[in-house]
């Protein structure tokens, strides 16, 4: 059996339940065919970098598949045929990193850091208005009428 990484972007206007049943149903393929999967993540809703059938975002969810290649032949036939499936990209490994992936880790450090991401308060507090502001030069002058 070889292992794989898979990843699969479904439209935004499912459910995270929805996303999370279509998670079970691939995983239901692949255990059929005598495969096991390892890690899942679903990373939740994003933004794509283009357009990708008429959809601006999508549900994004990785799974690490330890499969023959006729399983996932049949998980990728399924999900061609499935309309809430966008796109999918399979691709073997080596191994499998066990460790969380680059988008769950910075979702972590986000929410660490508290408030926005990249640690700066929003609103008022903590902008510009916070600083001192110099004197205006025309309202420091004195008039000579004074």
């Amino acid at each position: 059996m070889a292992l794989y990484e898979h990843i699969f972007l479904a439209r935004k206007d499912i459910s995270g339940q929805q996303v999370d049943a279509l998670i079970a149903q691939f995983k239901g393929i692949i255990e059929e065919h005598g495969g096991s999967v390892g890690k899942i993540e679903n990373w939740g809703l994003k933004t794509l970098p283009y357009r990708v059938r008429k959809n601006r975002k999508a549900h994004y969810a990785l799974m690490n598949i330890d499969a023959g290649s006729d399983a996932v032949v049949e998980m990728e036939r399924q999900m061609r045929l499935h309309e809430d499936v966008l796109r999918y990209m399979t691709i073997r490994v080596e191994e499998h990193d066990e460790t969380p992936s680059a988008p769950l880790r910075k979702n972590d450090r986000d929410d660490r850091r508290g408030g926005r991401p990249g640690g700066r308060p929003g609103g008022r507090e903590g902008g510009r208005d916070d600083r001192p502001r110099p004197p205006r030069a025309d309202a420091a002058a004195p008039t000579a009428a004074e």
